[in-house]
Order: C-alpha cells, then structure tokens, then sequence
C-alpha cells in the first residue's frame, strides 16, 4: 500500500461524512442530545475503527445502535421509587423474610461500557407490609439499565428498598462476569464478582447474613 494511503482513505470516510444542520445540532430542553446527533457519534466511531459506516451492512447500524441504546439504557428514565410505592399490610401477620433468589441481571460497566452479566439475591424483614415480589426485580432492573459499577449497583438497590418500605433489614448480594475483565485488559474468563450490602438486621446480626446466605445457597 503507497505510504499515506491510508491515512486519505481514512480523510475520504470522514469527508463523506453527513454535515449535521444547526437544528440536529441542538439539544433538546433537557440537555440531551438529539437522535441524530446520537446517531452520528456512532457513524464517528465506526469510521473512526477504519470501516466504512456508508457501506450496505453498516448503513443502518447507527439507527439500530441508538434505538438498542433506548432498551440497554432506560432505566435512566425510571423511576425505582415508584416501583415500589405500591404495598400490601394484609399479611395475616407475616413477619420474617422475604426472599427473591436467582433475578436476572445484566448491565453496563461505566468504564468500558461493556456488559456485566449474573443475579442479583434480595431480602427484606417486613414492618407491617410488603411489597409485590415483581417490584424488587423492577428496582433491579431500572438500576441495572444505566451504566453502573457493581459495588454502586448493590448499594442503591439496598438503600432504595430500605428507605421506600423501612423493613426490619434488607440484604442485598450480586454475582456477576464482566466483559471489561474477560474481552479485554487482562483477558480472566469465568471470574466472578460478588457484592453485598445490608442493612437493619443483617447488617447488626452476623447470624442473619449467614441465614440469608444459607438460603441464597440452598439450591
């Protein structure tokens, strides 16, 4: 390849490049950026990896990225509050734990914007109500669509759900693999990362994060 070449291909992908009016240059109210200014970031960071973001497979990848980033990333504009706002006091008296084991979970390191992938487990000691059992998932969820680290996920899961139901205790315990270990850097598969947090009860008695742990196990 003839020395420089490579560097005006390069020069040509940019200059082809669609100039964004002065209105797609605009944020919205909020001081968000516009679709179309979301959508020529990714064009920027496809040309930028040396392809080609005009060419037939690439062509609607900006549109597909930006639209991925809506479902990946709404948590943004959730609000884990009330999700559980909604409770239950006819509990026919019930007042020991409230366990959900094994939840889903998959986010976005804030790092590296790469996924991290495993469970969350979570626990509460009722005060005279609950709470709907879908509604601690959602509260993961919402916090988990944004990106995040572990150690931060797990703290605002627990401290939402402590202070929104004022239970007894929460516990909160998160497994997860991180694509930022095992894509890149130091390239460790099959590492997992474990974060707890508790409150109330758990936190003030050893026997009850051994319990919840205990239960969180017993498969």
């Amino acid at each position: 390849m003839p020395e420089g070449s490579g560097k005006n291909s390069m020069d040509a992908i940019f200059r082809n490049l669609p100039v964004q009016s002065v209105e797609t240059r605009e944020r919205d109210a909020s001081g968000r950026p516009s679709r179309e200014q979301a959508e020529a970031a990714v064009r920027t960071l496809l040309a930028w990896t040396g392809d080609n973001p005009k060419r037939e497979g690439l062509v609607d990848t900006p549109r597909r990225v930006v639209k991925a980033f809506e479902e990946l990333y709404g948590g943004y504009f959730e609000c884990p509050i009330e999700a559980l706002s909604r409770t239950f006091e006819e509990v026919g008296g019930y007042d020991d734990i409230v366990l959900l084991r094994d939840i889903p979970l998959q986010s976005h390191c804030e790092h590296h914007m790469l996924p991290f992938v495993g469970a969350a487990h979570i626990a509460y000691y009722p005060s005279g109500r609950v709470v709907g059992l879908s509604k601690l998932a959602r509260v993961v969820d919402i916090y988990a669509k944004r990106l995040q680290t572990q150690e931060n996920l797990t703290a605002q899961i627990a401290t939402t759900i402590d202070e929104v139901l004022q239970p007894r205790g929460v516990a909160v315990l998160i497994e997860a693999q991180h694509m930022c270990m095992s894509l890149r850097g130091v390239q460790k598969h099959g590492v997992s990362t474990l974060t707890t947090q508790f409150t109330g009860q758990f936190r003030d008695d050893p026997d009850e994060q051994d319990r919840f742990l205990r239960l969180i196990r017993n498969n």
